[in-house]
């Protein structure tokens, strides 16, 4: 009987999860399965895979053949490099030893690449929220300043200060009585003035007749 190693569908439309199982490769796909040995939720950034190790390294001695996808899970886990620490082993290129400690020194590095890839989605998470922050703010206050330029009444040109009626009609009877004072001046000079022309007239006429 030909095993496989692969991934039974399960969740909702759009959002789905899977569970690796070991299963009759004749099998169908979301049918009978010979064990469960793990899930992969791909909703989250990194992806959540929960495997049972040891499992799997185990049916992959026996020859379970994955699929490319479970394959690709199984190499993420460090399955796949242990199964090849393993056979380093029998064919004696090192000791147990040696191999438990390669795949340690590999399982730290992996760790911390795993640990800097979380440290980058959340510091990007939080970038893009402090963004999403500042837009809307810039938002709000774009929006109150319209509905404050609606709200406020136009401004209205002050007029001149004009002066009051009663000034104005002061002043303008100050002018007419100057006018009227200047006019009467006059007359009266006129008159002294021909007056005096008309006695230099008489005084030249009596000495002409003398």
């Amino acid at each position: 009987m030909a095993v496989k190693i692969r991934l039974q569908r399960h969740g909702k439309k759009g959002k789905p999860f899977y569970h690796l199982v070991v299963a009759d490769s004749r099998s169908p796909r979301d049918g009978k399965f010979i064990e469960r040995i793990g899930s992969y939720n791909p909703n989250t950034n990194p992806a959540t895979i929960d495997l049972n190790f040891d499992r799997a390294l185990d049916w992959l001695a026996k020859g379970a053949q994955p699929t490319d996808t479970t394959r690709a899970i199984l190499s993420y886990k460090g399955v796949l490099y242990k199964k090849h620490l393993l056979g380093g082993v029998k064919k004696g290129a090192f000791d147990e030893a040696a191999a438990d400690a390669k795949f340690d020194e590999w399982l730290k590095a992996k760790e911390a690449k795993i640990q800097g890839k979380a440290q980058n989605v959340a510091q990007t998470k939080e970038e893009a929220k402090k963004a999403a922050l500042a837009v809307e703010a810039k938002r709000k206050e774009a929006v109150a300043a319209t509905v404050a330029a609606k709200n406020t009444p136009p401004a209205e040109e002050t007029p001149e200060a004009e002066a009051p009626v009663e000034e104005v009609v002061a002043e303008g009877e100050e002018v007419v009585e100057a006018t009227a004072e200047t006019a009467a001046a006059e007359t009266t000079e006129a008159p002294v003035a021909d007056a005096g022309a008309s006695e230099a007239g008489a005084e030249e006429e009596k000495k002409t007749e003398e």
